[in-house]
């Protein structure tokens, strides 16, 4: 990796808080580019803009990506004095549209909950864990990284709420229900002694994984009769929100809730809430009395 990729990557993780995750993916893409045109610190106007034919058979999003890293990049080697000149503008501006989210009804998280609340009757750690995994997931509307990663100081004894530390290193505070709680104090029971981190795991991380929690829930999803390819952490997050719409919850509650940066990316629950937005106008506006 040449020299000026590895100072960008330096200054997102210092100055921007990147997340691991979208550092890898910023390595990945820009390494990608100089293995396409070489480089990128000498690349020209027409060197940049062939990526556009190299990337042509890509989805718009992962062109989008691509694109928008490959920007970000040009514009720090000029501010670093790497080069005087900007090539990035030669790049595809591809226009994407953000899918609504997979969504889960209410009788499928039921039947998810009762299947999870049956097999941890008995108290076996593994059955204990999944339910509190799933209370935190849905009742909280934590992300998977989030969730697996939770240290043991993030749950306080006296307080409903939970010191989440989300992208870019940002930390909120979010809600734990009376279930959660519940389901959190039997866990730490099993869990046993020692480790700072809340689910851990003799992996590398030394916490359970993303992919575990993945095939958990899949596996959950199978067992209460749910189609498995519906069921994943992020649509058990988006099920979170969604309900909480429903339930007629302030879409900047929702914001601070879900370490949404931008208003923009929670408002894609307006879209899915559609139903709902339109009865409440025809049943609320004043023009309807008439």
């Amino acid at each position: 990796m040449s020299a000026a990729i590895e100072s960008f990557l330096t200054m997102l993780a210092a100055e921007r808080g990147a997340a691991a995750n979208t550092l890898m993916a910023y390595r990945r893409d820009l390494e990608g580019a100089e293995e396409a045109i070489g480089d990128l610190t000498q690349a020209d106007r027409d060197a940049i803009a062939s990526l556009g034919g190299a990337w042509a058979g890509l989805a718009p999003s992962s062109l989008a990506r691509k694109c928008s890293a490959l920007r970000q990049f040009c514009g720090f080697l000029v501010d670093e004095g790497w080069r005087t000149d900007d090539p990035s503008p030669a790049l595809p501006r591809p226009r994407t549209r953000r899918p609504l989210p997979r969504l889960l009804g209410h009788g499928e998280v039921d039947a998810l909950f009762a299947r999870a609340e049956e097999e941890a009757a008995g108290d076996k750690p593994e059955a204990v864990r999944l339910l509190t995994l799933l209370e935190l997931l849905y009742g909280s509307g934590l992300r998977a990284t989030e969730l697996v990663s939770l240290p043991l100081n993030a749950v306080p004894r006296d307080a409903p709420f939970l010191n989440v530390t989300g992208k870019g290193g940002q930390q909120r505070m979010v809600p734990v229900s009376t279930r959660a709680r519940q389901a959190l104090s039997r866990w730490l029971a099993l869990r046993g002694e020692g480790g700072k981190l809340l689910f851990p795991s003799t992996g590398r991380s030394g916490h359970l994984t993303r992919i575990r929690l993945f095939q958990l829930l899949r596996a959950l999803s199978a067992r209460a009769g749910i189609d498995p390819e519906k069921v994943s952490p992020h649509v058990l997050r988006h099920a979170f929100a969604t309900h909480l719409l429903e339930g007629g919850a302030d879409l900047r509650v929702l914001q601070t809730l879900l370490g949404h940066a931008d208003i923009a990316t929670t408002q894609i629950y307006t879209h899915v809430d559609a139903a709902r937005l339109v009865a409440l106008v025809n049943a609320r506006h004043p023009l309807s009395k008439r």
